[in-house]
């Protein structure tokens, strides 16, 4: 929404969104058509719903590898952008079929700050989707144990239905603060000055943890799960714990007692975004390829 979508909007392209806004208890941005289906809808109501979203497009942008087999007969060309690991048997048949985006077509990228604050000493921040393959148990038990050390933890994003009572019980005791869905730029602006920020999921997960680009935009060290290993450690920016409550406690206090080291890692990760991860330097290069794969410069696409 905020980088691929937000760059078709501006770029004066219709785009219709399908998504699950209900679910994530998420109000669709304006300017964009939105068409509301179920998380984990079966085929039939997907295909459903992106019949209904493909009228009249010139280009059918899917974000889920699932998707792929609930495409309705009558679209439009489709682009698949992979945002989880697939074998290269299972990317070398949708490339026969589809065009597809990779991030070595369109980089992962974030919206970095010019200039954000040093990190804090008073509290972490999780920005991103929360369900409980993402780590919310683990992350209402860091809180719990944070407490006692005078640091607070912010959540910042949609959360899936089952967690939710989860999240309103441990917020009503005054664990945390959760913010729900805010929009991405604000979010950002929010995390500014945080301890650390926090990627946190379990095995299955298998997404790209765009979320690490995030914190480094905004200068603030990293605390990953293996999942964003490479990233945080070809950058130099943060730490690579289990998904563990005692691994992350520890590594959240190793960087509240070392305010040098905080600055440090903030500083190396805010700079590699800066040169390789800010949105803006890529957007026009994917307004570029969606128009040609499209054949149009002015008109409908549907993601």
């Amino acid at each position: 929404m905020h980088r691929q979508i937000r760059a078709l909007l501006d770029a004066g392209h219709e785009v219709t969104y399908v998504a699950p806004f209900t679910y994530f208890n998420v109000t669709p941005a304006m300017g964009l058509t939105a068409i509301d289906v179920g998380h984990l809808a079966t085929s039939g109501r997907a295909r459903s719903a992106l019949r209904r979203g493909v009228r009249g497009a010139d280009l059918l942008i899917v974000h889920e590898q699932r998707l792929l087999s609930a495409l309705p007969h009558r679209r439009p060309r489709v682009v698949w952008d992979v945002r989880e690991q697939v074998t290269a048997r299972r990317l070398a048949r949708a490339e026969r079929r589809h065009q597809v985006i990779t991030p070595a077509v369109v980089p992962e990228a974030t919206l970095v700050s010019p200039g954000p604050p040093p990190p804090g000493d008073t509290r972490v921040v999780h920005i991103g989707r929360l369900s409980a393959n993402r780590g919310v148990t683990e992350l209402i038990g860091l809180a719990e144990r944070l407490v006692p050390h005078g640091v607070r933890l912010d959540l910042i994003g949609a959360a899936a239905r089952d967690v939710r009572p989860l999240l309103r019980d441990a917020q009503r005791v005054g664990l945390l603060d959760w913010f729900g869905y805010v929009p991405n730029r604000h979010a950002l602006r929010m995390a500014e000055g945080a301890l650390a920020g926090l990627s946190l999921a379990g095995d299955t997960v298998r997404t790209a943890p765009t979320k690490i680009m995030d914190y480094m935009g905004r200068g603030l060290p990293v605390i990953t799960t293996p999942q964003g290993a490479s990233l945080v450690e070809s950058a130099g920016c943060g730490l690579v714990v289990p998904l563990d409550v005692d691994a992350v406690l520890n590594a959240v206090l190793d960087l509240k007692d070392d305010p040098a080291r905080r600055a440090r890692l903030g500083e190396l990760g805010h700079a590699q975004a800066r040169l390789r991860h800010h949105w803006p330097d890529h957007a026009a290069e994917f307004v570029r390829r969606a128009e040609s794969w499209a054949g149009v410069r002015t008109h409908a696409l549907a993601v």
